[in-house]
């Protein structure tokens, strides 16, 4: 794709990173012209957010990537606790539960974030978009009609601009938002992918070892021959070249340097949690480590990211394309940022020990029942909540809601139901579930309950500001 000959856009999206990526796609399948650039030359060649949470898992299904993230990617393997070089037990990283009808995925499924990057790029491409890899933004303005992006390659007038571009966010920065947050640990960390002989070290456990310098991880990443290897650093910084590494290997475990065949890729960084100020400035949004910076503990930093972009696209879609009330976009920040700091606090209790990665950690009870979408209730349900999993006939509920479009579910009632304009609501009557209890749900595009109730009154008067219209009579 040649920049020079893209002018004008509906969205500008500022970095390839997962957020950016699940943007992209959500953007491509409602038909919103948008374009994703990268300052880098390639996509992110490392594990680093390699957990994907059950909620996670939810939204690559709905964008479509569901059998390739299943394909590619396998559950935690059980941790093993080491000491001078002897098994001396397991240990459990995460919460694991059966899956139900409401919550098909019971576990965090484990994929390297460069896995994670390739097949939404994969997706991205199939639905006829692409990343414009080297090219740098070096300047914004905006007015009110939209946002003129200097990039390396030349300028682009969009629409609206979003940030997706990571903890050090240029766009941010441009901005003038500030970080609020603070260092969950003084302890520098190195973070690597490498490769180990098949005679040093199994790939049936996640390989732990507590020692006076601090501690090492090898976790073996499914789908692929590599181990991430985590190790804290009490003391000095992190040599994070290959024979660094393999040194830290020989000083900390078992193995010999020898046994670590290849280090493919490696950083370091030290844990801290921000939250910016405020995630919009205008036509400018902030999402993923642009608008929140997490401990790695706890797997919540990409996932909290690609719900970010699952949140924002809709929105965007529903003011571009279908006539909706700019004030939807405000909701991204009223909804978001209170999920963000939640999370961030979480991560944080996780990473100093004082909270077990249970339930919560898998982002299933995240919802918005107090945000300004969030409009009435019925059977076991309130709005805001997330819309439960469950057979309907021969196919799942949410088969009905896949897709871009909004979802009225009716459970257990013949109440009548509305006609809609177009092809923005989809209507869908089920059996009673106690799941969701009897009544009507409008299942928002992100799998949200946006408005409940025990008939449609009230419904049109809902779906107005989100240009969304019954038909006449």
């Amino acid at each position: 794709m040649e920049l020079n000959s893209v002018k004008e856009t509906g969205v500008l999206i500022v970095g390839a990173g997962p957020c950016g990526l699940a943007l992209a796609c959500d953007l491509a399948r409602r038909g919103v012209p948008a374009l994703l650039v990268e300052q880098a030359p390639a996509l992110f060649p490392g594990s680093r957010g390699k957990g994907i949470q059950p909620r996670t898992r939810e939204v690559l299904d709905d964008i479509g990537v569901g059998d390739a993230v299943r394909e590619h990617g396998g559950p935690a393997p059980v941790g093993m606790v080491w000491q001078n070089g002897e098994r001396m037990g397991e240990h459990r990283m995460f919460r694991v539960a059966a899956p139900t009808d409401a919550e098909p995925y019971g576990e965090p499924w484990l994929m390297p974030q460069w896995r994670t990057q390739e097949i939404l790029l994969a997706r991205l491409r199939e639905l006829g978009g692409d990343v414009v890899f080297d090219t740098a933004l070096t300047g914004l303005a905006q007015d009110a009609e939209g946002v003129t992006a200097q990039l390396s390659t030349g300028p682009v007038r969009a629409s609206y601009l979003v940030a997706s571009d990571g903890g050090r966010s240029t766009v941010r920065r441009a901005l003038g938002i500030a970080m609020t947050g603070e260092t969950v640990d003084p302890a520098p960390m190195l973070v690597a992918d490498v490769r180990v002989a098949e005679d040093a070290l199994d790939r049936l456990n996640w390989h732990m070892m507590n020692t006076d310098a601090g501690f090492i991880t090898l976790c073996p990443l499914p789908g692929t021959a590599d181990f991430q290897l985590a190790a804290q650093f009490k003391e000095g910084e992190p040599d994070t070249s290959a024979e660094g590494v393999r040194a830290l290997v020989a000083a900390r475990t078992h193995l010999e340097a020898a046994d670590v065949t290849e280090v493919r890729w490696s950083s370091d960084f030290r844990p801290r949690a921000a939250l910016a100020d405020r995630f919009r400035e205008g036509r400018v949004f902030l999402a993923g480590d642009a608008a929140h910076v997490h401990s790695p503990a706890g797997g919540q930093g990409l996932n909290t990211s690609v719900q970010d972009a699952y949140n924002l696209g809709w929105k965007l879609g529903q003011v571009l394309n279908h006539g909706a009330s700019p004030a939807l976009l405000d909701t991204y920040e009223q909804e978001r940022r209170p999920v963000a700091a939640e999370v961030l606090g979480l991560s944080t209790r996780i990473h100093r020990g004082e909270q077990e990665r249970g339930a919560a950690a898998q982002q299933l009870g995240i919802g918005y029942r107090e945000g300004p979408l969030s409009v009435g209730s019925a059977g076991v349900l309130r709005a805001g909540d997330r819309a439960p999993d469950g057979p309907t006939g021969d196919r799942r509920l949410f088969d009905v809601y896949r897709g871009p479009h909004f979802t009225l579910l009716a459970v257990g009632t013949d109440a009548e139901l509305p006609r809609f304009a177009g092809s923005d609501v989809r209507v869908h009557r089920t059996d009673a579930y106690e799941a969701y209890g009897k009544g009507l749900f409008l299942v928002r595009p992100d799998g949200y309950l946006g408005w409940a109730g025990e008939d449609p009154a009230g419904l049109a008067r809902y779906l107005a500001p989100l240009g969304v219209a019954l038909t006449a009579g």
